[in-house]
């Protein structure tokens, strides 16, 4: 192909590694680099797609240090960075697809991407409904919330559930699941903002701002004066200490991030663990990638009751790859409202 065939393709890359502190958008760039919109020559089962709109998630912040024996890679500092993403397929030299076909999955953060094992990718069958869902509620974020409430909770009729970060991209939906089957349902987040959306748009029971509580122990007694069924752990460090001292008999905890401890340089420590114990609490972390297997099944309990207007749905909406890195910083100081995505393209 002749040179002429080249677009520019920008791309938002990692500078060095941050293995300490808080991550500044300093520590990413935008670069431009020229693409052919075609699969290589010889390169099988290969697709090249334009990428749509990109999702940011806390466990990125982790991709930014060095790690080893680590689930999921280090990014690789001058490379573009990657997470999950919606695209659309422009040249594929894969059985399975086609172009113009859509798509939801593990993609680079840039305009057009190479899949060499697009095995990682979720074709999207079920247009309907707005593509943006796909970076959250109908992908990776949904499938997680899903995942820690129903498969690891194990959740029952009429049960007292917690959500800490609730008015994120998987507390959001936690707390609606959790209300869609009947139980009773607290979250906590870090604003006046996110605790009226909670209780009026998200529909839970109570909510608390957790800054403005000095004693979080004393907090969650005010709220659950019968102890925590379930707690879905988003955040970690003081919070968990405090749940352990509040956990029911046979209480479960699906432990899906612990977001204030990712810019330490050490961890806090956790001292009530022993309170599993006599309350035989199970407390699971889990990898949401280990339960894709089941995401039709999801899409079966989901899809049904966002088009009854069952489940409200937040989206926090960055235009532009080059403002991806602020969206990405934002998700550790509390800045984004609901599921932050950028939007790289339209069409």
């Amino acid at each position: 192909m002749a040179d002429e065939a080249l677009v520019k393709n920008k791309q938002v890359v990692l500078k060095n590694y941050v293995n300490a502190g808080l991550p500044k958008e300093s520590d990413m760039e935008i670069k431009e680099k020229g693409i052919q919109l075609k699969v290589p020559e010889g390169t099988k089962d290969a697709i090249l797609v334009k990428n749509l709109y990109l999702s940011c998630d806390p466990y990125m912040r982790n991709r930014m240090k060095k790690l080893e024996n680590s689930y999921v890679p280090s990014f690789e500092p001058g490379s573009p960075m990657s997470g999950y993403g919606v695209a659309k397929v422009v040249d594929s030299t894969h059985p399975e697809y086609k172009n113009g076909d859509l798509v939801w999955g593990m993609t680079a953060w840039e305009e057009y991407s190479l899949l060499t094992a697009p095995g990682l990718l979720f074709k999207i069958q079920h247009t309907d409904v707005p593509l943006t869902y796909y970076t959250g509620l109908l992908g990776m974020t949904g499938m997680t919330a899903y995942t820690g409430f129903y498969e690891i909770c194990t959740p029952k009729k009429g049960e007292y559930v917690y959500v800490s970060a609730a008015s994120g991209a998987v507390g959001q939906l936690v707390g609606q699941f959790a209300k869609l089957l009947g139980c009773y349902v607290v979250g906590s987040a870090g604003s006046k903002e996110k605790i009226d959306l909670l209780k009026n748009k998200f529909g839970f029971d109570e909510a608390f701002n957790y800054k403005e509580e000095p004693d979080l122990d004393a907090a969650l007694k005010r709220y659950f004066p019968e102890g925590i069924d379930i707690y879905f752990e988003n955040v970690g460090g003081k919070m968990l200490d405090a749940v352990l001292l509040n956990m029911r008999v046979h209480g479960r905890i699906a432990v899906c991030g612990m977001i204030s401890q990712y810019n330490n340089d050490k961890p806090e420590a956790t001292h009530n663990l022993m309170y599993i114990i006599p309350k035989r609490v199970r407390m699971q972390g889990f990898i949401v990638s280990d339960f894709y297997h089941l995401y039709t099944k999801y899409l079966e309990m989901v899809l049904p009751s966002i088009k009854e207007g069952k489940i409200t749905y937040v989206e926090d909406v960055a235009e532009g790859i080059e403002s991806a890195p602020t969206a990405l910083i934002g998700l550790f100081v509390g800045r984004n409202v609901g599921k932050q995505l950028v939007v790289v393209s339209r069409d």
